[in-house]
Parts: structure tokens; sequence; C-alpha cells
């Protein structure tokens, strides 16, 4: 499980929700402002911590030759039912299976067949394993939506401020895009203290650029599109972060 979320990996999953085919990292480094390469570094990293399991196809079986859908509610024991899980998704005709937190109806199989016939045999295969199913319904349509809390609405246009963690005593932790044109683009960071655009109790804790995560000096260089970490014990001020967003 992974603990905390930025504004760039919701964004990243948002898209890949509404629309994994057509979603490209160009389309979503433009929203969130990074580069390109941050985002499918960062997609990479969403699939290593099993964040993003798999990419799939919504099949309307309706509209391929008619094919029934069948919806079957089952209970089973809990020390049963992470082993019924994989040995009914194992069955031929069942598309997908679900295991609830609850003491009934605590796994739902989806099924389909050509006929009912054909879904009468899947649900009897399922019974045999010893899923006890007390309900059944022929699904007539499903929709699938990204979650809204993920989406871009709500956030400002430009909004620099990509993660933000208030911690204990007043310290923040902020990470911030750098947008094209920001007063700290192109650079050093010793040249951003010297002109004040960095507070000198700011200490700046990473900067990730493409796939690359780089350890802050003082002749390393701002440029647009990087994602910054900025750590202050007092807060990071509005100054700090406006030093970082579109003039």
């Amino acid at each position: 499980m992974v603990d905390r979320l930025d504004e760039v990996d919701k964004r990243i999953i948002y898209h890949l929700v509404r629309d994994a085919r057509n979603t490209t990292a160009p389309m979503v480094a433009d929203e969130v402002h990074v580069s390109a390469g941050t985002i499918n570094n960062r997609i990479k990293q969403l699939e290593a911590d099993g964040v993003i399991r798999g990419y799939h196809a919504h099949i309307d079986y309706g509209h391929a030759e008619g094919r029934l859908t069948n919806l079957l509610v089952g209970t089973a024991s809990i020390d049963e039912r992470e082993r019924l899980t994989k040995q009914i998704a194992e069955v031929p005709g069942v598309v997908n299976v679900r295991q609830l937190m609850c003491g009934t109806g605590n796994i739902h199989v989806t099924t389909v067949g050509e006929d009912a016939q054909e879904l009468s045999r899947v649900t009897r295969d399922i019974s045999e394993m010893g899923l006890e199913v007390e309900d059944e319904h022929l699904l007539q349509h499903e929709e699938y939506r990204p979650y809204h809390a993920f989406g871009p609405a709500g956030r400002r246009e430009r909004q620099s401020i990509a993660d933000f963690m208030s911690l204990s005593g007043g310290a923040e932790v902020v990470e911030v895009s750098v947008a094209p044109g920001a007063e700290i683009d192109g650079l050093s960071l010793r040249e951003a203290n010297e002109r004040g655009l960095v507070a000198s109790d700011v200490l700046v804790v990473s900067v990730e650029r493409d796939e690359s995560i780089l350890t802050p000096r003082g002749d390393t260089e701002i440029r647009a599109d990087d994602l910054v970490t900025l750590f202050a014990r007092g807060g990071v001020s509005d100054g700090t972060v406006a030093a970082f967003s579109e003039e």
C-alpha cells in the first residue's frame, strides 16, 4: 500500500481510468506542469507499487454476438475466501471476481456466456467449488468513471503546489512544479538564494527531473517542469512558492 500520492500521481490515475488508450505522457505532463519523462517514470513507479495493476478494455458483451453477462452473489467462510476467489477466477466464463469485507454475500462473480444454458454451467461449476450462491442477476449495463477527487476539478490553472504536508512544530514539506517563465526557471539554487527567491530557512530537499531525482547543490539549475521538494521548519512562504509559479 502506498501511504501518500501527490497531485501528479493522482492525475495520472484519473486519466488512465478515464481513457487509458488515448492518454499520453505529454498530455498529462502539460496539465500538471512537469516533463513527459517524469510522467513515464511515475507510471512505472505506480505499477511497481501495485497501485496500477493493469490496463483492461471495457467490453460490452451484449454487443459481442449478443452474449449474456451474469452477476453471482455468494458467500464463503472467512478462511476460504482467498482460496475460492483465486479458483473461481480460473473457471471458463468468469471475467471478474470481487472479494468483499462482509459476512454474507462476500464474493461477487461476473460471468459471460452465449446463452442461459452456458451461464447455468458456469454457475454450477462455481457452486461445486464450495461457494454458496445466494443470488444472481443478468447485467444490462455498466458505467465506469474515474475517481473525481484525483481529477482536475477545483485545481487552479497553473497552480504550482503538487503536494503539501504539515509537520509538527509548524514545519512544512511542499512539492512544487516549476512553471515555464517562473522567476526561478533557469537559475541555480545559489542564484535563487542570492535574489531572495528561496528564503534562507528553506531547504531544497530534491529535484525530480524526467527519470532522475537530483540531490540539490548550489550550482543545481532549476528548470521548467522540474518537481522540487521544499522543507522549512517555520513553513514555506507564499513568496517562495510564487517564485516557482507562472508570472
